[in-house]
Parts: structure tokens; sequence; C-alpha cells
């Protein structure tokens, strides 16, 4: 299977079950003692982004497309 294939499949999974992105995430966050959130939470987004699902937890990405207070768009 190619890179390509691997990426769809992966994105069909997180389509058909959404939670395995969080699931994923707070076993990052248990592992890690929570020290590294505000970057799983950011990655979560992410992965929500490129698997096209809906956030789940209302974390995560802010609203309305802004960039975060202090960022750059394109970060």
């Amino acid at each position: 299977m190619d890179f390509k294939g691997i990426i769809d499949k992966a994105k069909g999974a997180v389509k058909k079950n959404p939670n395995l992105i969080d699931k994923g995430g707070d076993a990052v966050n248990k592992a890690t003692g929570n020290k590294y959130s505000a970057q799983v939470d950011k990655a979560q987004g992410a992965a929500r982004k490129a698997a096209g699902v809906q956030d789940q937890q209302g974390g995560g990405q802010q609203g309305g497309g802004q960039p975060p207070q202090g960022g750059q768009p394109g970060q």
C-alpha cells in the first residue's frame, strides 16, 4: 500500500469514529502528564480538519477562523 492509501484509510477510520482523535490525544496527555496539552489540542484540531470531521469537544480550533491571540495567520 502506498502512502496515499495509508492516509485515505486513516481518514476513513476517523470519519467513521471521530472520537479516535480524542482518544489519541487523551492517551498522549496521560503519558505526558498534560505537559503538552496545548500542542495536543492544536494537533487534534488539525487532525479533525484534515479528516473533514467536526470538533467534538469545542476545543482545538478557535471559532471564526481567527488566529490565536498573538499568533499570525499561516503559522
